[in-house]
């Protein structure tokens, strides 16, 4: 039988997680396949997962890492705590099938930016509202950084606008981590809108998106001799953590 995992999200052209695992089952001589689900509405994910019966495990990206929540059977502590899923592992007993969620972002972030921190960088700013943006603040809690959000439309109190980024504001959060889409494969000349000339040379700024390699968001930090990086060590980091969790006994 040949096993079968997959990414759910819309849309998915801008996604490398197909290419890791075909890479991956292909190197190490794995019988199985990596499949994009490109769903409109999330309400289509049932029908995936009755249609595909070997289908042991599933990615989840951009717009459903909060919207899947209410298709799950089970989530653990971590993915509880930040309400957010990125990987869901397919259990199936006869006719019975269950969903577990679980959210490895957190650590694939973590262990991405950690070595990159520096004694200035004890505050970041967190650009986007949205299920990534929940991993990244928690993994920044376990580094022991505090964390604020930044929003177009504040609406919490733990919450501030981009017109509030101000001198004081800047100097204060050393690291800038951008989890919005935008600047994402195609529209890569979109740019968060944060004040790029108060970035200094002591500033750590890291771009979840990874394709393109170089955003705008990280050539503008770049220009302002920020320390830079993309998410792409993030992506395999959290994508070796989703392998673990669906080859679990």
């Amino acid at each position: 039988m040949k096993r079968e995992f997959g990414l759910i999200g819309y849309p998915l052209t801008h996604s490398f997680s197909r290419k890791f695992f075909s890479d991956k089952f292909s190197e190490e001589g794995i019988n199985a396949e990596y499949l994009n689900f490109e769903l409109e509405n999330i309400s289509l994910l049932p029908h995936i997962i009755g249609s595909h019966p070997d289908l042991q495990g599933l990615n989840v990206t951009i717009p459903y890492k909060e919207e899947v929540l209410k298709y799950l059977d089970s989530i653990d502590d971590e993915a509880a705590q930040v309400q957010a899923v990125n990987t869901i592992r397919i259990r199936r007993s006869g006719h019975r099938i269950a969903l577990q969620g679980y959210n490895t972002d957190i650590q694939g972030f973590q262990e991405s930016i950690r070595p990159l921190v520096r004694q200035q960088h004890h505050k970041a700013l967190v650009l986007g509202t949205g299920g990534a943006s929940k991993a990244i603040v928690q993994a920044l809690k376990n580094l022991k950084i505090d964390s604020i959000l930044v929003s177009r439309n504040p609406e919490d109190k733990g919450e501030i606008s981009y017109n509030d980024l101000d001198e004081d504001v800047m100097a204060s959060y050393k690291i800038v981590v951008n989890t919005t889409p935008i600047g994402t494969f195609p529209k890569v000349d979109a740019c968060p809108a944060i004040p790029f000339e108060l970035i200094t040379p002591s500033h750590l700024m890291f771009d979840l998106i990874y394709n393109p390699e170089m955003t705008e968001f990280l050539k503008q930090g770049l220009k302002h001799g920020a320390t830079i990086k993309n998410g792409l060590e993030m992506l395999h980091l959290q994508a070796i953590a989703s392998w673990e969790i669906w080859n679990r006994d």
